[in-house]
């Protein structure tokens, strides 16, 4: 049942408007002015707020600001006797979901009622998914090369500064991209991810910056392409030292002008993207051989983060074992297995030239085929 919370200072608007409410099933709660109604949202869940505009103590507009401030997240009806277009424009700018003049028309505001708990409810669903998406990118372990790392990263996330993440295969990567991103001012739009090893050179510029139909053979109709796709928000580029010269050449541009041109077109696309680009390269011996622009490689790496290898940061295989024995009973829908203290010893002693992908494949195995305790004996049966 949904929950609302009723203010205004006019007792008989209350009790109208809570019989109404009530009896089309909504739990109603009711405060006479702001500050009541402000105490009752800091301590308690509502999804809806139904507030009058002028009130003694702290009026509607006060209300709503302090409420945003707070970072609370609850959608606002506005309710005057003062109904004025200057009104509603100022109580939509800050953030009310809709404005209702006095004496409130009950049809429209049981459609605004229920449409406001429709986004109400959506919003809930997506404070979930981003809850389950940086727990998926959440980075495990309390190691001094870790730490280091999300130093870095809490210092550069808040700027738009492009970042070049460096690192071998498996060792997380995009774990750093991701939490550069969600740390961000853009994290409410979407991070766009490239493989720029996974795409042909013949189709590379074609994923990053789209095409009119009929530029090509195959370009039956009108594609948008990453950079488009990623406007406001992050754009990763991983494996970047596999990019195509040609390809290079038009990111380069892209990153000097902000703009874009799609494959055959000739038309200046404006682009607001933040760059993040990942290797396991070593970009400088690329540049020497000629298969990377030195020009390109200066734009990438304003900052440079060096993601360590597993073998560098041993201390935190206990913490990234506990997380994967959690997550992939989770996967299976199993119970957790555990693992005994001689097992982990084990672990700590391998040489993970796969980094933290291949232990998460270890465990994976360890769980699938090992005892109810993994044991040491498990280990060394299992991990070749």
């Amino acid at each position: 049942m949904s929950k609302i919370l009723l203010i205004d200072d006019e007792a008989s608007i209350r009790q109208t408007l809570k019989e109404i409410l009530e009896y089309e099933k909504y739990q109603v709660e009711e405060v006479a002015n702001g500050a009541d109604g402000l105490k009752k949202i800091e301590n308690e869940h509502y999804d809806l707020v139904l507030c009058d505009i002028k009130m003694p103590k702290m009026d509607g507009m006060e209300l709503l600001n302090a409420v945003y401030e707070k970072g609370i997240e609850i959608p606002f009806i506005m309710i005057s006797a003062h109904g004025t277009i200057d009104n509603a424009v100022e109580a939509t700018k800050k953030g009310a979901f809709d404005f209702i003049s006095k004496p409130p028309d009950l049809n429209r505001l049981l459609v605004s009622v229920r449409n406001a708990l429709d986004k109400s409810s959506l919003m809930a669903e997506t404070k979930t998914l981003r809850k389950k998406v940086s727990k998926k990118y959440e980075m495990i372990g309390s190691s001094k090369e870790l730490e280091e790392v999300k130093e870095t990263i809490a210092k550069v996330a808040s700027t738009d500064a492009r970042v070049l993440i460096i690192g071998e295969n498996g060792t997380g990567k995009e774990l750093v991209a991701r939490q550069i991103h969600e740390q961000s001012d853009r994290a409410k739009s979407a991070m766009v991810e490239v493989n720029c090893a996974a795409i042909p050179s013949e189709l590379i510029e074609s994923e990053l910056f789209g095409h009119e139909k009929g530029s090509f053979t195959s370009a039956v109709k009108q594609r948008i392409g990453k950079f488009e796709q990623a406007t406001g928000g992050t754009l990763f580029l991983d494996e970047i030292g596999d990019m195509p010269l040609s390809a290079q050449a038009k990111v380069l541009r892209a990153l000097q002008e902000n703009k874009i041109n799609r494959v055959g077109g000739d038309k200046d696309i404006k682009v607001d993207v933040r760059i993040i680009a990942a290797t396991n390269k070593n970009l400088k011996d690329a540049i020497e051989n000629g298969e990377f622009r030195e020009d390109l490689f200066h734009r990438l790496s304003v900052i440079r983060i060096n993601v360590p290898p597993l073998k560098d940061r041993k201390d935190d295989i206990p913490e990234l074992v506990e997380k994967f024995l959690s997550d992939i009973a989770e996967e299976h829908g199993s119970k957790k297995k555990s693992i005994d203290k001689d097992a982990l010893t084990q672990l700590k002693e391998y040489n993970w030239s796969g980094n933290i992908r291949e232990l998460r494949n270890v465990v994976e195995r360890l769980i699938i085929l090992g005892a109810d305790t993994i044991t040491a004996q498990d280990v060394k049966k299992y991990i070749e």
